[in-house]
């Protein structure tokens, strides 16, 4: 059991948020691993010293959150980067009549390169940190839709070589999970209509400067920690991208 997380205190905020940011102290720290069940309510209520209402809120919260999940008659799981989830979670590319396909990438580029200050801004490395630059090309249906270029910071990624991205079976982000432990939660993106560059247009079977959709992503793991900066451009002719938000609760 981990003794860094320890009775929660009550003067700082609800007690089920702090219970909550004690669990995700526990699954940043690798306590309970993807696909492993945490503790029940009541050894988690104990643990704690709260109610079990108290930790099932926090629970809820981690569910909603796509972080855990509730298996019915057989307790909470740590959500893991399933090609499901990654369909119906983080990849809103799909067909104009609203059906959905798994992208086929191809890895066209595997380098390291010096972060410049917009790269060192958006994962929060300093100006000159060594990063790794990953492009592929993803296709639908044997069509070219999407290139994308991921930038990682190389010293918590190093162990992924370009064999890693050549080879996986399933998404990043599960490679992410199962070579290094490294769970996405969230993202954040940007959209904007450019025109395509000369060096993208013949990846994606279209005229320079024809209107593209770029995606800025910002994927982030526990405690709002940036891990990976991602910039897509969107061949729309045949495609649209749809995010679908959950109600809430």
């Amino acid at each position: 059991m981990n003794e860094s997380i320890s009775t929660p205190d009550i003067h700082h905020g609800p007690l089920y948020k702090r219970v909550k940011r004690l669990l995700t102290q526990g699954l940043a720290a690798g306590e309970w691993k993807p696909n492993e069940a945490i503790p029940s309510e009541s050894k988690l209520a104990q643990r704690f010293n709260v109610s079990i209402g108290t930790v099932r809120k926090a629970i809820d919260e981690l569910a909603a959150e796509n972080i855990l999940v509730r298996q019915q008659g057989r307790g909470t799981f740590v959500a893991t980067h399933s090609v499901n989830r990654y369909l119906y979670h983080f990849y809103h590319v799909i067909n104009e009549d609203g059906t959905k396909h798994l992208p086929v990438p191809e890895l066209l580029l595997y380098r390291r390169i010096k972060a410049d200050a917009r790269l060192a801004s958006r994962l929060n490395l300093e100006r000159g940190d060594r990063v790794i630059h990953v492009r592929n090309l993803l296709r639908m249906q044997g069509k070219p839709v999407e290139v994308y270029d991921i930038y990682l910071d190389a010293a918590r990624f190093d162990a992924l070589d370009r064999e890693s991205f050549e080879q996986r079976k399933g998404p990043v982000y599960q490679l992410y999970q199962e070579r290094l432990g490294l769970n996405v939660i969230r993202t954040s993106e940007q959209l904007r209509a450019v025109g395509v560059g000369p060096e993208e247009a013949p990846l994606l079977g279209v005229a320079v400067n024809t209107p593209v959709l770029q995606v800025e992503r910002i994927a982030y793991t526990y405690h709002d920690t940036p891990v990976e900066y991602r910039c897509s451009l969107v061949n729309t002719t045949a495609h649209v991208y749809q995010s679908v938000q959950e109600a809430s609760p």
